[in-house]
């Protein structure tokens, strides 16, 4: 990833969408948004586990309060991030904006509390857009990354 050096406007939301920092969506809420992203649910139980081990997590609500767009973080609060169920919902409109007010907003933040981390993240492929726009690259180098996703 290339460092935090210039970085591209900010971009803003639809009229009406609004950019939540607190508050915890509910597991239904998160599920309907995964499940529309092509992502798996998961139950109540293991949202309340997820969420509680996240420092934050950032959320997109449509003007009639619908979660639109998701991303959370973890850390080790010292050398590493990640950023996990990066998703906005392909129905909407505004997908490529939310996402793109995500990864700004996600970022602006690791900045101000985690500088010098390395960061991490799974995004699907229509996030790549504005993650490239912040410095991400696909593959640096011939490097792939690999993941293993664990059934419970």
């Amino acid at each position: 990833m290339i460092p935090f050096r210039s970085q591209p406007p900010a971009p803003r939301l639809r009229e009406g969408y609004r950019l939540v920092a607190d508050g915890q969506p509910s597991p239904a809420a998160l599920n309907r948004l995964l499940q529309a992203s092509g992502d798996r649910a998961r139950d109540a139980e293991r949202w309340q586990r997820v969420l509680e081990r996240s420092i934050w997590h950032l959320a997109v609500e449509s003007p009639t309060g619908e979660l639109v767009g998701f991303v959370r973080a973890t850390s080790d609060l010292a050398l590493n991030a990640n950023l996990w169920d990066l998703c906005s919902d392909p129905a909407d409109p505004g997908q490529g904006e939310i996402l793109a007010v995500l990864v700004h907003g996600a970022l602006g933040r690791l900045r101000r509390e985690l500088a010098g981390c390395s960061i991490s993240l799974s995004a699907p492929p229509e996030a790549l857009a504005a993650l490239e726009r912040h410095g991400f690259a696909v593959d640096p180098g011939g490097i792939r990354a690999m993941g293993l996703q664990l059934e419970t």
